[in-house]
Parts: C-alpha cells; structure tokens; sequence
C-alpha cells in the first residue's frame, strides 16, 4: 500500500476512493484525508502530488463537495476513474448475521443499499466514510453491528464479510476525479471540464449550449449546482469531448466568453474506458 507517488483521497486505507487511486496509478503512497476539501487542500500545498475524489454515482447522483471544491480550487483535473462499487457487510470476525442490530457507513453508501436495510430491519447510522467505519468497530470490538464497506477495508483490518454485494442494484458506479497542479497534453482520447455561469436573460443557456451544438462537440454530462450568491441562480458543470488545445474546442470556449457572465476551464484529461 506504499511507495510511488503521493496520492491523497478522502477516508481511510480501504475506502473506495483508495481502491480508484491504486486503480489509476497502481503502487501509491497512500494519504488518507478525514474530508474532500483536506484532499484539495494537501494537494494544493504539494504535500500530495495528486487527489482522488468522488464526483458522481450512477444510482446517488452528484457529490456536491466535489462540485463546490472545484469551482473554489485553482488545481486542474488531470484523469478520471471508473469504479464498480461492491459494497460488503463486514463485522468482527465471531459475529454472524444474526448478532447484527445497526449497520455503520457513509451516507452514500447506506443509501446505495436502501432496500437491502429496509429488508433486514436494523438501525442505520451516518458515519464519515466507508472503511472508516469498519475500522471504528474493529478499534471498539462492537459485536451486535456492522458496516458497510469494500473487500479491501475488511482485509485491511482483519474483519469479517457476513454477506458481499448487498448493494440494490449492480449498475452501481462511481466516476472519480484525478487532481493535480499540471496540465495534461493532448492524447487525443479527451474529455475536457468546465464550469460556466449563464447570463439572466431568456435563453441564455441555450445559446451557450449552441455553440457546442454547431461545432458537433459531444457532451458527456451537463450539471447544474447553485451560485450560493444569489438565489435561484446556478452554476453550470459540463463535460465534453475533446482537449482545450483542439481548436474547435478553442473557438467555442471563445465564443462562449460572450455568453457567460463566469467560464473557467477545469482541465483536459484522457477519457477513462467504460466499465
């Protein structure tokens, strides 16, 4: 789990996020971080090369502190990953099925296995992240719970698996973002990032998705997150293929400068395969 690159991610060895870094870069140093903002923040003073960090699930939807730290941060995104999310029950090892009357785990993470709870009936109670709970029990040698967490956090700390998959569906997917200071060069297999906010007046963002439109630039995801300044008004996310050096990317990021009141370019990166 050492060695190689510095590589910061939110929760501890055995959270999902620590299974993407090692899935992007193969032997890391490990940096785990208690929230997404420490993740930017220790990147942003270069005692982490780069940050991996949760940006939206394909049953929960967007990670909204991702969302926020990007239009905060002035670091770049530089990859993405893919992840299927297998979530385990785990507990000490002499517990069984039967022992269990509350269930510890990231709010996503219960949610993602909403039906599954419901069904057995046990109290389900928020904690920071997923292998952190597994942990939590292992340090208190809490019998009558258990958490929800991945393979690797039950064999990090030497905890049982009482029943794998018990996720609600298995489309379940987290997209993971790769930051850093550098940018990338073209590879051409792009995805580039941006945020913009629109002017308010009729149509605004109908004219600025235009000039996507007319140059067939292809978008891969279209988000929209509030200003946090003025009620009702949002910031728009949008990815799209291509590299900022493309130069039919470079003539509509220029022509979107007069349609926006706000543009800021988040990075190009190679596109990661579907999974």
């Amino acid at each position: 789990m050492s060695g190689g690159v510095t590589v910061a991610f939110q929760g501890e060895l055995g959270a999902y996020s620590h299974i993407a870094a090692l899935k992007f870069f193969g032997t890391i140093n490990a940096l785990p971080q208690k929230t997404i903002a420490d993740v930017f923040e220790v990147v942003e003073t270069s005692e982490a090369k780069y940050g991996v960090v949760p940006f939206e699930n394909s049953l929960e939807g967007s990670v909204n502190e991702t969302y926020d730290m990007l239009l905060e941060t002035n670091l770049h995104v530089v990859g993405e990953v893919k992840l299927r999310i297998v979530h385990c029950l785990i507990a000490i090892v002499d517990a069984t099925i039967a022992d269990i009357k509350r269930v510890y785990s990231h709010p996503q993470a219960l949610a993602q296995c909403r039906s599954y709870l419901r069904a057995m009936g046990w109290e389900t109670i928020p904690y920071y992240d997923t292998a952190g709970s597994v942990k939590m029990l292992k340090e208190s040698n809490i019998r009558d719970a258990a958490a929800i967490a991945s393979e690797l956090a039950a064999e990090i700390y030497g905890m049982k698996i009482l029943q794998k998959g018990i996720e609600d569906f298995a489309t379940n997917y987290t997209r993971f973002l790769v930051i850093g200071k550098e940018q990338n060069p073209r590879t051409g297999k792009d995805k580039t990032s941006i945020i913009f906010t629109t002017k308010h007046v009729p149509g605004a963002l109908y004219m600025a998705l235009e000039e996507f439109a007319k140059r067939k630039i292809n978008l891969t995801m279209l988000v929209s997150r509030p200003t946090k300044k003025t009620p009702w008004e949002y910031n728009f996310y949008v990815d799209f293929e291509g590299h900022v050096s493309d130069e039919s990317i470079k003539r509509c990021l220029e022509a979107l400068k007069d349609k926006t009141v706000f543009l800021k370019v988040l990075g190009s990166y190679p596109a990661a395969a579907d999974v």
